[in-house]
């Protein structure tokens, strides 16, 4: 027997893979198709990480389960690669974004076949290709044309570091996701997309999807739907209300004071009425330099200052209540004006004590002079007019209907999630296809002028004031108006990376058409995407824009199907053998390179689905790459026990129907960890047994080769099989063969277990009788002792009551 070479028997079959265009997608689409997605990569200079090998790996088993079952498989991969890492990265070495791009690219490719993966790369899509970005532009300039791309001049989160735009999904903790730079408040003209329109359809379209249960409550979480009522509050002696979202409608008779954001615009509006306008600007000015995490999450001791001169009625009581500006409201969130019920939310009680206001019960229950009583979701109304002595259950809808009826509010649905921020201040993105003209103002790019690619240059370095690098190369900002001919400047932002992610499972349909972003009877054909997996950290930010995305070219015709993804799993972390995180600075990264070389890219595989649960974190473990090593040895020296015979044996029937079963249910349930003990046990009966007919390891083989595809394949080669493996059908099991002939049961003397005997499935009480006084163990137990009564449950009890 050959000695198992790893190296040479992976390198030959994936060259042949190569070679044959094994994988390739069929163009014929009549027959049963399946759309296999992962999460494509941003190729950095470091490589592939073993997260990468296990988020891939696992639709890699079920796209050639998929194969040999009979599908038209699309198992497609490319590279998201506009972004910050690579920008940051050429410009400390020198480099042009391109060239490293151009690199990375090249390095992710040569590990992903090194590791044998069976990616249809006559589909890949790069999304830095102006090919491909055109339509990235070109989606762009169609929610403009609907309405849902606008420009607003706001406050933004500007990184220090990277020096660009962030929206509040960027950043943590105050600190940006990329380089951990502070995040600081900037004022700035920004693109963005409206999302929040959207909302309820987001909402509502996973009802139609098969989602993991905790990616479904992200993205519920994400979105934050809330039924309530907005009211209006007229503000004492003039026209102007401010407009508040509550969900608590009940308690307004209860609302002391009222706080807006610092950066609310009823404060401009009412300027020359209000009376200590510098200490309102001083307040202002500071909070402007915190962030929203700041303002928001980190400060315990919440600060504010009384607008003197200007007072909000109460709409219930008739009562004029003080207004503040308090830098824990934000003009993002909801109206960016709260009504305070200090007697019922701790966050009220401690301004209403510090500012020394009133403090009024309407939700019995508590001593709101002491603390806030906050256990509101039932109880009975006191103190609330109309409302008291009922339930908080009826006080809601009443008091809505109130409000309706009065004309001081109404029923409104609100969301937490807020509209797209879609820009960024640099270099390395897809240019907005957008330019400014005197005459005309703000005009699309023609669709005829598509791409808008960058402007090839040596230096991209980003501001120091917010503005894009871009803005600095004249002879590519000016251009000239597609309308009027005249002088114009371009659009000098670029998109944020989630643009390219957000459809590029369109695009791997039909990644050559030069005519529209995919052909669609080809979308016909393979949406929706069948299965979808990833990591968990992308389940709110990229799920949500992409289904956006999706659901808005539905709408204008452009797609066939209102989700894009009809199932979408993910995948835990590889941790490190310290149980912590993987990352350079703690020193416990595996490079899966290295595991490859010593080990064998199929020994990789192996583990990495074997390693655990594979929706929970694992730590890497040593010992077991080394222990799938040994399996994947023990399978080559199997080749050495194989007979004649073309049925399964009398020994291994049973076995192998119940092997064949276990490991086609475990591979569909993401069980991959099972389904190689299985395999494992399977082997064990071979070795026990002494020999494995042709029949059985050629199944064997075929239940293995989505795991470990390169051994497999060898062996099957140098058994003479029929063809080649990738090609062959999927095992079949029937189903009455994977019931055990015989059972394993306990025996109890006295209710006390005493020894196990071994019955058939069909076996009697008078079977299981005699078996037990042969057992010498059960024997003792009845020594001396008369059987007084038998208890018998086929396959489950046999209980002997004895004095």
């Amino acid at each position: 027997m050959i000695k198992y070479h790893h190296e040479k028997i992976e390198k030959k079959w994936q060259k042949h893979w190569e070679e044959t265009n094994a994988f390739a997608t069929d163009s014929n689409m009549t027959r049963p198709k399946f759309y296999g997605l992962v999460e494509f990569p941003y190729p950095s200079g470091v490589g592939l990480h073993v997260g990468h090998v296990r988020a891939y790996t696992s639709l890699e088993v079920i796209a050639r389960k998929r194969r040999m079952q009979g599908y038209n498989v699309l198992f497609p991969i490319g590279f998201d690669a506009f972004g910050l890492p690579t920008e940051n990265y050429a410009i400390k070495t020198g480099k042009h974004p391109r060239e490293v791009t151009d690199h990375n690219i090249e390095v992710f490719t040569q590990q992903l076949k090194a590791i044998g993966y069976s990616f249809d790369w006559d589909h890949t899509v790069d999304t830095t290709d102006p090919a491909y970005f055109k339509w990235t532009q070109w989606i762009f300039l169609q929610m403009y044309k609907h309405g849902l791309a606008y420009k607003d001049h706001t406050y933004v989160n500007f990184c220090t570091g990277c020096k660009v735009v962030l929206s509040n999904e960027d950043f943590r903790d105050g600190k940006c996701d990329r380089c951990g730079s502070p995040v600081v408040q900037m004022e700035k003209d920004v693109w963005f997309l409206k999302i929040r329109e959207y909302a309820e359809k987001l909402l509502q379209g996973l009802d139609e999807v098969d989602y993991l249960p905790r990616i479904r409550t992200e993205q519920e979480n994400w979105i934050g739907k809330s039924v309530g009522a907005e009211i209006n509050f007229s503000i004492a002696d003039h026209d102007q209300a401010l407009k508040v979202f509550t969900t608590r409608a009940d308690t307004l008779y209860g609302v002391t004071f009222m706080v807006i954001a610092p950066e609310h615009p009823l404060i401009e509006e009412l300027a020359d009425e209000i009376q200590n306008m510098d200490a309102v600007n001083a307040y202002k000015e500071n909070a402007q330099h915190k962030t929203e995490f700041e303002r928001v999450q980190l400060a315990k001791d919440k600060t504010g200052v009384k607008i003197e001169g200007i007072q909000a009625i109460n709409p219930v009581t008739g009562d004029a209540i003080p207004i503040f500006i308090a830098d824990y409201v934000m003009m993002g969130y909801g109206t960016g004006a709260i009504m305070a019920v200090p007697a019922h939310d701790a966050r009220d009680w401690d301004f209403a004590k510090k500012f020394n206001l009133p403090i009024v019960e309407v939700i019995k229950g508590g001593n709101v002079e002491q603390e806030a009583f906050t256990d509101v979701s039932s109880g009975e109304m006191v103190n609330s007019g109309f409302l008291s002595g009922k339930q908080v259950k009826e006080a809601i809808p009443d008091m809505i209907a109130y409000l309706e009826e009065k004309g001081l509010g109404k029923k409104t649905v609100n969301y937490k999630m807020k509209d797209w921020a879609f820009n960024r201040q640099r270099y390395w993105g897809e240019p907005i296809p957008i330019v400014y003209c005197e005459h005309c103002g703000t005009v699309p790019v023609p669709e005829s002028d598509l791409p808008v690619e960058l402007p090839k240059v040596s230096h991209y370095e980003p501001t120091d004031t917010g503005e894009s690098p871009l803005a600095e190369i004249e002879d590519w900002v000016n251009t000239t108006c597609p309308k009027c001919g005249r002088p114009a400047r371009r659009e000098t932002d670029t998109m944020p990376q989630w643009a390219g992610s957000s459809w590029y499972f369109l695009r791997y349909i039909d990644n050559h058409n030069d005519e529209c972003l995919a052909d669609m009877d080809k979308l016909k054909y393979w949406l929706s995407v069948d299965w979808y997996n990833g990591g968990m950290e992308h389940v709110t930010r990229h799920l949500l824009y992409s289904r956006f995305w999706h659901q808005f070219l539905y709408d204008i015709g452009v797609v066939p199907t209102k989700e894009p993804y009809a199932k979408r799993t993910a995948q835990g972390l590889i941790l490190g053998s310290d149980g912590e995180k993987m990352s350079k600075s703690k020193g416990n990264v595996v490079n899966p390179n290295d595991i490859i070389a010593e080990y064998g890219a199929d020994t990789l595989r192996t583990y990495i689905m074997f390693i655990g649960d594979y929706e929970k974190p694992a730590p890497w473990s040593d010992n077991g790459i080394k222990g799938c090593r040994r399996f994947l040895d023990r399978v080559w020296k199997l080749q050495d026990m194989v007979v004649e015979g073309d049925t399964f044996s009398k020994e291994l029937e049973n076995d192998m129907h119940k092997t064949i079963k276990r490991v086609s249910e475990d591979y569909e349930a993401m069980k991959f960890n099972t389904a190689i003990a299985a395999l494992m046990s399977l082997l064990n009966h071979f070795n026990r047994v002494g020999q494995t007919t042709k029949a059985e390891y050629r199944d064997f083989l075929k239940l293995l080769y989505p795991v470990a595809p390169h051994i497999t394949e060898e062996l099957w080669e140098m058994a003479d099989f029929a063809g080649e493996l990738h090609q062959t059908d999927w095992p079949e099991y029937d189903e009455t063969k994977t019931v055990d002939a015989v059972i394993e049961m306990a025996v109890q003397v006295n209710g006390k277990v005493r020894g196990k005997i071994t019955l058939s499935i069909d076996g009697d009480q008078d079977q299981a009788h005699q078996l037990a006084l042969d057992n010498e163990n059960i024997q003792k137990f009845l020594e001396g002792k008369h059987i007084i009564k038998e208890i018998f449950i086929p396959g489950k009890i046999y209980n002997i009551v004895a004095k």
